[in-house]
């Protein structure tokens, strides 16, 4: 089984700081014919998402659930399934003791996309790791997959390395699943 790993704000929503409202939470503008190309070449969607609001005290871990169902909703409107939301609620920096820490799931570690690959079955190195920031490439490189990144202005430090160089880059999520459907094409 192959998959499309989706970091979640400025990848797949709208990116609005800490935003755990339901109400508030909108897919990218070509979102759903991106991920219905995507899901139509035979991948599976999961979202892998850093959320250090949790550990930073702006929300509690709890928010996570009706988030997921926000983003199941919007998804099952666009004829599309998740098929798995992982998140990390830690922070080295955290002001909330419990999730104050360095942890191996926390992008630019892979932990989140190598849990999902071992729940799911997945196959990394016929996956696609998708973000906006090279932590997220990163992530997606440590675990094996291709990476992608869309260059949307959310990466501010552009700190690069043998790990942080995308497989593609993308201005939105739709020309990115362009990328990854003539990437197929050209193997």
């Amino acid at each position: 089984m192959k998959a499309i790993f989706l970091d979640k704000d400025g990848t797949l929503i709208d990116d609005f700081p800490f935003n755990v409202e339901p109400r508030r939470i909108r897919l990218v503008s070509g979102a759903g014919p991106a991920l219905r190309l995507l899901a139509g070449l035979g991948y599976r969607l999961f979202v892998v998402s850093n959320q250090s609001g949790i550990a930073h005290g702006c929300f509690g871990e709890d928010a996570m659930g009706p988030v997921a169902d926000r983003l199941s909703d919007l998804l099952f409107r666009e004829q599309l399934s998740l098929d798995g939301f992982y998140y990390c609620p830690h922070h080295p920096l955290g002001t909330v003791s419990d999730y104050a820490f360095a942890c191996a799931c926390r992008k630019p570690s892979p932990g989140m996309l190598l849990r999902a690959a071992h729940e799911h079955g997945i196959d990394l190195r016929a996956s696609w790791m998708i973000g906006d920031i090279l932590h997220d490439v990163e992530a997606g490189n440590r675990a094996g997959c291709r990476t992608l990144l869309i260059d949307n202005g959310n990466e501010t430090e552009w700190r690069l390395g043998p790990r942080r160089l995308p497989t593609r880059i993308a201005p939105d999520l739709y020309s990115a699943a362009m990328l990854i459907a003539r990437h197929g094409e050209e193997r």
